[in-house]
């Protein structure tokens, strides 16, 4: 049985001063700078008391042990059954190697904030609505937030679905570079996701019969300059709903850009349109509370 490296910031050895984006099975394009470490203040000079310098050397002590506990775990995730390096940062043809460490730790740790959605890879971080959840797992493995509680799909008796749905995704399969382009060609993709064909080939909400633009424009986010589309949806079962695509540059490392899918059924009160322009001017660059870019509020 083989270990492999859990997704997470690794050192990238081929560009010092650099982390790169491990996804669990192969090196990604994200890259960024090495976070500092945090200072650690040194005790002043002089002899200690007795009574402290044997508490001193209980923590060497039993920091030392610590270590090689560290050591050992971090060597059991890496090797294999049979000794040899088992797949993760350092493996494979042309992977960066890893420095110190056969296998460092991810920066950062699990997102325990209930109120706040966490997006290391695209490094960003959304307010999560009241009312609304963060579920631990997804069919397409993405950062998503929903609202509490789920319903009888209208076109499909044997699925479940939710009136107000958040994700967030690295664009990919595409060369375009302009905001305003991906974001065009994402909403289709966006509308099939939420209200056309479901990952089984049914139909939850009857699918896709038409749909009006009511919107699209620049917008500014976490202090990048992106482009949203929004559409009206109608479907063959129920009330249809309100898809939108967001797109703007990451706000971390090759700034490649990201994807934050709106959709909300019709008909929700507690789910109106502005809800969608209140998460977008809540987007945040990791690590900054307070001066993130604040998004253009789009009229319906």
């Amino acid at each position: 049985m083989s270990h492999t490296t859990p997704p997470g910031w690794y050192p990238d050895a081929n560009v010092p001063g650099t982390e790169r984006w491990w996804d669990g099975t192969a090196w990604t394009a994200h890259t960024r700078a090495v976070q500092a470490p945090l200072s650690v203040p040194h005790p002043p000079a002089g002899p200690a008391p007795a009574g402290a310098r044997r508490s001193t050397r209980a923590v060497v002590l039993a920091t030392a042990g610590l270590a090689v506990l560290a050591s050992a775990v971090a060597g059991f995730l890496v090797l294999d059954d049979d000794g040899g390096r088992g797949p993760g940062p350092g493996s494979g043809a042309g992977a960066p190697s890893p420095t110190a460490t056969a296998a460092p730790s991810p920066a950062g740790g699990p997102d325990e904030n209930p109120s706040v959605l966490v997006d290391q890879l695209n490094g960003v971080t959304l307010e999560v609505p009241e009312g609304w959840e963060k579920p631990e797992h997804t069919l397409d493995d993405t950062s998503t937030m929903r609202t509490v509680g789920s319903y009888t799909c209208p076109g499909d008796s044997g699925n479940f679905c939710y009136h107000g749905t958040v994700t967030v995704r690295t664009a990919g399969g595409t060369d375009l570079t302009d905001m305003k382009e991906l974001a065009e060609q994402d909403i289709g993709t966006a509308a099939d996701h939420a209200y056309g064909e479901d990952f089984a080939g049914g139909l939850p909400h009857g699918g896709i019969r038409s749909h009006e633009q009511l919107a699209s424009r620049s917008v500014t986010v976490a202090g990048r300059t992106g482009h949203l589309v929004r559409w009206k949806v109608t479907t063959g079962k129920g009330p249809g709903g309100y898809v939108q695509s967001l797109v703007f540059p990451s706000a971390v490392g090759s700034e490649t850009p990201v994807v934050v899918r709106f959709a909300f059924d019709a008909g929700q009160e507690d789910l109106p349109l502005s809800l969608m322009d209140t998460v977008t001017e809540g987007i945040r660059p990791i690590g900054d509370a307070t001066n993130g870019g604040v998004g253009s509020t789009v009229a319906p």
